[in-house]
């Protein structure tokens, strides 16, 4: 296989550099018309989360009718809500336009939100990702949340590549190095438009509390170094790395430092708050646009 023909490549290019990572799209009411904003301005993709549900396929079909370039991802879609045949099988009932604007990112979500059945998670995801081919979603379509060595190793044999979650610059680099020079590499990087250092880490700090609870994020954190009190207190070093904060110049400073550590596509989620909001950002897409695009 030529690198040009690798999934991921395949994957990275149709992504473009910069997206939009969005959970407000799952709520607005307005979703339709924010996304229409977004691919006239330019964003060549926009992201959504399907964790917490099954209603992500039903959204992209919406999304999808709504627009005419612009690549829908999922961040992810949850391997417990999700039969493996029956997401192969809507990618394959789609035109073949719209099969060329989606891109299915999985994950294995976090033993305290699944409970008893969650299972041995590389061999879980290993078993979905071999379903998922053998009915027919091409591996180009294909990625996966990963943020440890196992995982990320496991996303480059079957998938196009990895979605790592709440990870600074330095985690690009490992990942990069761990997975090769071919796979995608598609790094969140959450984002917070506001210049006050104060002001700024406490948004971060609504922003992550909710994932310090969870297992797989510490662990992904302690590896880069973080100690149990810089995750528990959220403190300044912490919220740092995780989020970039300040003016659209210094935001575009982290997308390159991610892309300068080997990552292919950086998606951008505006932090306001706790997550769960219901209103698309678009002040502030529109303040990032021409910084990024």
């Amino acid at each position: 296989m030529s690198v040009a023909n690798h999934p991921g490549r395949q994957a990275a290019k149709a992504l473009g550099r910069v997206g939009v990572w969005s959970s407000e799209i799952r709520a607005d009411p307005n979703a339709g018309a924010a996304v229409r904003e977004l691919e006239a301005a330019g964003w060549p993709s926009i992201w959504a989360p399907g964790g917490f549900d099954d209603k992500i396929l039903g959204l992209f079909d919406n999304l999808l009718s709504e627009t005419r370039t612009v690549l829908f991802a999922s961040g992810i879609l949850n391997i417990w809500r999700h039969e493996p045949e029956d997401v192969a099988a809507w990618w394959r009932g789609q035109s073949a336009e719209r099969q060329g604007r989606v891109l299915i990112g999985v994950g294995i979500s976090h033993a305290p939100l699944i409970g008893d059945s969650y299972g041995k998670p590389l061999e879980t995801m290993r078993n979905y990702l071999t379903r998922l081919g053998a009915a027919g979603l091409p591996r180009e379509r294909l990625c996966v949340a990963a943020l440890g060595p196992k995982m990320l190793e496991l996303c480059a044999e079957l998938s196009a590549g990895a979605h790592p979650y709440l990870v600074p610059p330095e985690h690009t680099a490992i990942a990069r190095k761990t997975m090769g020079a071919d796979p995608l590499l598609a790094p969140e990087q959450g984002v917070i438009l506001e210049t006050d250092p104060a002001k700024a880490r406490e948004i971060g700090r609504q922003g992550v509390a909710l994932y310090t609870k969870l297992p797989n994020y510490v662990n992904s954190w302690r590896r880069l170094g973080f100690t149990d009190d810089d995750i528990a207190n959220m403190s300044d070093r912490f919220i740092d790395s995780i989020f970039a904060w300040g003016d659209p110049a210094a935001i575009r400073r982290r997308v390159d430092a991610h892309l300068d550590a080997g990552a292919d596509h950086v998606c951008l989620q505006v932090i306001t708050g706790p997550p769960g909001g219901s209103s698309a950002p678009l002040d502030a897409w529109r303040a990032l646009a021409p910084a990024m695009l």
